[in-house]
């Protein structure tokens, strides 16, 4: 091994490189123990992934105080980036919005666990959405609470399950449109306000509903990998911010977690089986490690038991904020987020996260797509009549689950028939190719229950998908034959 040591006020870097031929290889703990380091937040190792690594030392942890964002800090530059906060040498950690190279809206992902400054970082990134002219959806699964300053500065907020499956309906929906907008005028890439403002959905608290047992998790499952397949081209991009436990959470769909892996991925502090599926999912390299983000950047100090000056309280510096991108250029390099709010708690709206999203109304979705986006877009704001939304969706679902004994015995079967066997039945019925609008007044007349426009429409991509229906031209279906 050889090294070399360069040491520029009191700060320590180490060049660290094993002959060719081996790969380099460490163990966090046992560096920190070599070099006498009992505050592994003051270290940063980043390696090349093969022989080479750089050791940092700093008195003390660099990450310690951060200023809050600057107006420059949250407009996108020419590569659709935003500052979001300081890497531990202090360089800019950006996070890209938009790829205008490509043309494509972003999949993202936020891990953290409780208390690990989640919230925040969601409130940063949708007030420069709204900075940034960007359409912002915005499904706050915790009641609201998460970012309640939020709810004035979106343009669709969403605080219950029903809600958040109306709205990624919605958002499929305007995807497929645009889509068929975008095929007729010959565009094949997606630019920002030629003529459509780019969307970001985001889903906070995403486990709530793509969890084992949550009741709309298979449809919730399907509609957020549909909008990854479809939005991406055509200006709809879409973000999960959940907490850092088991990926299974994540709606158990290994489709899902390959398209995550494609996009932004922030890891804040982490529970402790989370590095394993990291790897194992390849979101980290294998063989490298990230330094443990501690609660507080209190060092551990062993004193005896019985010491008369111990002090119990909890009273250090939290570590919200501080985290990992792993989609950047330094994945293994920690940063952390600016301050974002009013370091203690308000009664109230807090006035310094009303000042980021600063003032006037929020970017809103394109007239040209109003139709797609149907009766829950037009309800966004309407209280009452969202709730007859979200009553209605409530029914559907119940009688999706209403289940009756199968004759003989056996495995009970559903009481109503699928709504993609009464596609089916509507399209052999009438023989030519139809619209979705002639496919739904056709549905509605047999007799089951009560469906809305959305659901056909979603149901059609996935019977296109298995083969059964095939589309004969603009907006048109028919039987596979």
């Amino acid at each position: 091994m050889s090294t070399v040591i360069a040491a520029a006020d009191e700060i320590v870097e180490l060049m660290v490189e094993v002959p060719q031929g081996q790969v380099l290889r460490y163990d966090l703990a046992a560096l920190c123990s070599a070099l006498d380091i009992d505050d592994p937040t003051r270290i940063a190792v980043e390696t090349d992934g093969s022989r080479r690594a750089i050791v940092t030392i700093y008195p003390s942890n660099p990450l310690a105080d951060m200023p809050p964002p600057t107006l420059a800090d949250m407009l996108m530059d020419r590569h659709g980036r935003i500052v979001v906060g300081r890497y531990h040498n202090g360089r800019p950690a950006r996070r890209r919005l938009f790829d205008p190279s490509t043309g494509s809206a972003q999949r993202a992902l936020v891990f953290g666990t409780t208390g690990a400054g989640k919230s925040r970082i969601v409130q940063y990134t949708l007030a420069c959405e709204k900075r940034n002219g960007i359409v912002s959806w915005y499904a706050d699964l915790k009641g609201g609470q998460s970012a309640p300053e939020a709810q004035d500065n979106v343009d669709w907020p969403a605080t219950t399950q029903e809600e958040t499956i109306l709205m990624l309906r919605s958002a499929v929906a305007v995807a497929q449109e645009r889509q068929r907008r975008y095929h007729a005028l010959g565009r094949n890439a997606f630019m920002i306000g030629d003529p459509d403002p780019l969307i970001s959905v985001r889903i906070d608290e995403a486990n709530r509903l793509l969890e084992k047992g949550a009741p709309y998790r298979d449809e919730a499952t399907y509609l957020v990998k549909e909008l990854g397949r479809t939005g991406r081209s055509v200006g709809v991009g879409e973000e999960l911010d959940a907490q850092a436990s088991h990926l299974e959470e994540l709606g158990g769909s290994d489709t899902l977690r390959a398209m995550l892996k494609e996009g932004e991925v922030t890891l804040l502090r982490w529970s402790s089986s989370m590095m394993r599926q990291l790897v194992s999912d390849g979101l980290l390299p294998a063989g490298e490690q990230l330094t443990p983000i501690p609660k507080t950047i209190a060092p551990r100090v062993l004193r005896s038991q019985f010491d008369v000056d111990l002090d119990d309280e909890d009273d250090a510096p939290g570590t919200q904020g501080t985290g990992y991108l792993l989609s950047s250029p330094h994945p293994t390099s920690m940063m952390r987020h600016f301050r974002i709010g009013s370091i203690a708690p308000t009664p109230g709206l807090d006035p310094e996260i009303l000042a980021l999203y600063g003032p006037g109304e929020p970017a809103r979705l394109e007239k040209a797509s109003h139709a797609a986006a149907g009766e829950a877009y037009a309800a966004r704001h309407d209280p009452v009549a969202m709730a007859a939304l979200c009553r209605a969706l409530q029914d559907e679902q119940e009688q999706q689950n209403k289940t009756i004994p199968a004759a003989g015995g056996g495995q009970p079967r559903r009481s109503a028939a699928r709504l993609g066997d009464r596609i089916l039945a509507a399209l052999a019925a009438d023989g030519e190719a139809m619209t979705a609008e002639e496919i739904l007044a056709a549905v509605l007349a047999d007799g089951g229950r009560e469906v809305r426009i959305g659901s056909v429409r979603n149901e059609l991509v996935v019977l296109a998908d298995s083969g059964d229906v095939v589309r004969t031209g603009r907006g048109l279906y028919a039987l596979a034959r």
